[in-house]
């Protein structure tokens, strides 16, 4: 069979564009801006990947220099802004190494393959970036791709030294001020007079974007613990994201705190169908006939008392003619794997089924999906295919449970984040209603409508996640609203249809 996704990556109207930005204001009268009630002559931005600039699954110059808080520095000029430096990777190809061996793959383009279906791939080259280069700051962009919460208050996180062994961001090693540092000291020591706050979206992201693989940590208060696929517990970001806020006010700085988005307004779990897998009334047939002493071995486990009846009917395996959801391994499942192999299958049969279901219509296939649904890894066993008889892993699909837990934490965090913007009265910019409705309705920019569509939508990146330059002016204009509202403000914002999207490989 042949992969059953590649259709879905089209190249209708994507406007690759590569332009000087214009204002979605005209400039006019000398003066016609203001800074209202704040100051922006020595702006700090205190983030992850998103604040970075990070995209295409990387991060490199060109997509630093379209960062949002470097848009926003840009118009942050026209009322009295000062310089706004970013630690500069040294190409464009997005890769990092260490002491000269790569540790981090370049970024993604749009390549195609030799039948013309579109991919995304690695760009070709060797990256030029060393994590051992240090850079010489200030920073005014502290964004620290991969960072979370409780890592922007960790002594240590940049250093160099611990990077090989994991206990570091290499990302930050670049620009630490010492080996002992935190990226919190390192922006405070800016004595800011305006900040913006965008982090946490990275304590539950890695559960999500690897399927639920992690373990949901709430009510572990210690984050040495943590694994870098799980939860925080909201205590933990309570106060590591308190501590932030207070040391950036402490000077009398004022800012913006900007919420965490719903991982459903992002392509990585909306491009790939839950009901994907197309096919033939015989090997439907086929298919279901392989299933049937398992299905009929459910029966029996119910009678047992193993497993409930709703629990038997949800393992329940039928394939019919047409688009079918796929089989999937779900750790949720009571694993009756032993049980299998007690009533007399052998180990393999019983571990491929102990926790087998089919994919469910509110469950979430991950982009990563892609590239293995549908495939025959055996060509000798042409019913040997991934997503029918050969389940998709936990890492591929967020299931609706695996959801819950991604939202419930969400829900804690933002109103963590709301909680303090309104005690320090600070701004607060609503980026989860802001890209739900890009998701649902898109944004209208002069000349065309920005959506969350894969490739084709213009505001998201190849890795599904990240922005592009387009998606961040998005960005900027959505935080310069809320600045101009809170601190009575004129900022002019910038014309989001100049700013680029997705690249082509053109090799």
């Amino acid at each position: 069979m042949k992969n059953t996704i590649k259709f879905m990556i089209g190249l209708l109207a994507i406007g690759l564009v590569s332009c000087e930005p214009e204002f979605e204001n005209a400039v006019s009268d000398e003066g016609f801006y203001d800074a209202g009630d704040a100051d922006f002559s020595n702006y700090v931005a205190l983030g992850n990947s998103l604040t970075a600039g990070y995209a295409d699954g990387a991060l490199f110059m060109s997509g630093q220099k379209d960062s949002y808080p470097n848009i926003m520095a840009q118009q942050f000029s026209f009322v009295g802004g000062g310089d706004f430096t970013q630690p500069l990777t040294s190409d464009d190809l997005g890769g990092l190494l260490l002491g000269g061996q790569q540790i981090l793959g370049n970024r993604l383009v749009l390549s195609a393959d030799e039948n013309g279906n579109p991919f995304p791939a690695p760009l070709d080259g060797m990256p030029t970036t060393d994590v051992v280069s240090s850079e010489t700051g200030p920073f005014n962009n502290m964004g620290v791709p991969g960072a979370k919460s409780y890592h922007l208050v960790t002594p240590g996180y940049g250093s160099v030294a611990g990077v090989a062994n994991g206990t570091a961001n290499p990302w930050y090693a670049r620009f630490a001020t010492s080996e002992s540092s935190t990226v919190l000291a390192d922006a405070a020591s800016l004595n800011p007079s305006f900040f913006s706050l965008w982090i946490g979206n990275n304590d539950i992201l890695g559960y999500a974007t690897s399927g639920g693989s992690g373990v949901d940590q709430t009510g572990n208060l210690d984050p040495s613990t943590y694994g870098g696929n799980d939860i925080t517990d909201p205590n933990v970001f309570a106060a590591a994201y308190s501590a932030q806020v207070d040391a950036l006010v402490a000077g009398g700085a004022k800012g913006v705190l900007l919420n965490i988005p719903d991982v459903t307004s992002i392509p990585y779990f909306t491009t790939v169908p839950a009901q994907s897998i197309p096919l033939d009334a015989a090997t439907a047939g086929a298919v279901n006939a392989q299933f049937a002493l398992y299905n009929g071995a459910l029966g029996q486990l119910v009678a047992g008392g193993f497993i409930s009846a709703e629990e038997a009917a949800i393992r329940a395996i039928n394939f019919v003619e047409g688009i079918n959801y796929p089989i999937m391994t779900d750790v949720d499942l009571t694993d009756v794997t032993a049980i299998l192999i007690g009533a007399g299958l052998d180990s393999e049969t019983a571990a491929l089924l102990g926790q087998l279901r089919q994919v469910k219509s509110d469950d979430l296939v991950v982009l990563t999906a892609s590239s293995a649904l549908g495939s025959v890894p055996d060509p000798s066993n042409p019913l040997g295919i991934v997503g029918v008889s050969i389940p998709l892993t936990n890492q591929f699909v967020l299931t609706s449970t695996e959801q819950d837990r991604v939202a419930t934490a969400g829900a804690a965090y933002n109103a963590i984040i709301e909680g303090l913007a309104a005690a320090n009265e600070l701004g607060y910019g609503d980026m989860k209603s802001a890209l739900a409705d890009v998701a649902a309705n898109g944004a209208a920019y002069n000349g065309g409508l920005l959506t969350s569509t894969y490739v084709t939508g213009g505001a998201f990146s190849l890795d599904g996640v990240h922005p592009t330059p387009r998606g961040y002016a998005f960005t900027a204009n959505t935080i310069i609203d809320v600045i101009n509202t809170t601190y009575n403000a004129s900022i002019p914002k910038v014309d989001i249809g100049t700013y680029g999207t997705v690249t082509l490989h053109n090799n």
